[in-house]
């Protein structure tokens, strides 16, 4: 493990300006509004066209049943919020559901498997589904937990185009929302999937009740990896009854949008991504978000169909904004 191992906020000197420190981050966040979307703006379209956006589908290969304690999460098996446990879903199922999301204009198909880390055999069944999908002409992304050594270079064989890991929040956050795995085992599993050329997609979730110096943190370790993660989701908390986190006060709107704006100016080339939350949003929110730079979306876990809502909404939306699906990775 190298350099994106260490805790790199801390090692950083205040006036280094080679690296993104909590104060520089900070010194953004309290711009003028106006100001700060401009500069976010100005960045983005240096590095991407401002009309487009990558679309993305989420879908849940294994559900629940997670011995993690992620105090967020709806799939701990240690809270009570009505999700079943479920075995990993039939290859035949995934299939349909990725054809589905590319016939509605995803061009990423991502996996997710509630698992604290993949044991060998769920790895051959997740790279058997990787190489089907990618046969489908889309691009791939998984998420499954901890990696152990070999197990990412066993994933990028099977034709791997993404491992979403996130650092969830600040290391100075972290333990106040798990307290079964640490930062550094996060950081672990991003450098195994480096090592093994597979592109990072790696963020966090805002709204968990951390400060704004620590939603700093969180950007300052993002930032600040060599290189910046591919791919940044950022999360607005949806706050699931059962948790612990559930009843938490919502985070400002606009504070949300600055954190996308702040993502953007400090990782110029990443694709800053709209996730978890997205569907408790207003149109203006989203469309603030686009201006504050975030140029890619989940479709969420529901499949791509034309009688789904949400994805007729989203079409409506990028309709009225003239914008258009982005058509290759990068």
């Amino acid at each position: 493990m190298h350099a994106l191992v260490e805790t790199l906020v801390e090692n950083t000197s205040e006036h280094d300006t080679e690296k993104w420190t909590i104060k520089r981050i900070l010194a953004l966040y309290e711009l003028p509004f106006p100001e700060l979307m401009f500069q976010a703006q100005t960045a983005h379209r240096e590095h991407h066209n401002p009309n487009s956006v990558q679309l993305s589908s989420l879908l849940s290969i294994k559900t629940g049943g997670c011995p993690e304690d992620c105090s967020y999460c709806p799939q701990s098996a240690r809270y009570d919020t009505g999700v079943e446990k479920e075995a990993l879903m039939p290859i035949e199922e995934v299939l349909e559901a990725a054809k589905q999301a590319k016939a509605g204009g995803a061009q990423r198909f991502c996996m997710g498997a509630a698992w604290r880390s993949p044991k060998p055999h769920q790895i051959e069944a997740v790279a058997q589904m990787i190489r089907e999908v990618k046969a489908l002409g889309l691009e791939t992304c998984v998420t499954l937990g901890m990696l152990k050594d070999g197990q990412a270079e066993q994933l990028k064989e099977a034709g791997l185009d993404y491992y979403n890991h996130n650092l969830d929040t600040s290391p100075e956050f972290y333990g106040e929302i798990i307290s079964t795995r640490t930062y550094q085992d996060r950081l672990e599993t991003l450098e195994r999937v480096r090592n093994a050329g597979v592109n990072v997609c790696c963020g966090g979730i805002v709204g968990l009740g951390e400060s704004r110096r620590e939603r700093a943190g969180l950007i300052a370790q993002l930032a600040n990896m060599s290189p910046y993660p591919d791919s940044v989701p950022i999360n607005n908390l949806v706050k699931v009854e059962g948790t612990p986190l559930f009843g938490t006060d919502d985070i400002d709107p606009l504070e949300f949008v600055r954190t996308i704006a702040v993502a953007r100016i400090t990782m110029p080339r990443t694709f800053v991504r709209l996730s978890a939350g997205r569907e408790e949003m207003s149109d203006t929110m989203q469309t603030l978000c686009f201006l504050a730079g975030a140029n890619s979306i989940f479709y969420g876990e529901k499949l791509l169909t034309t009688g789904n809502p949400q994805f007729v909404e989203d079409q409506k939306l990028f309709e009225r904004l003239g914008l258009q699906a982005h058509n290759s990775s990068h």
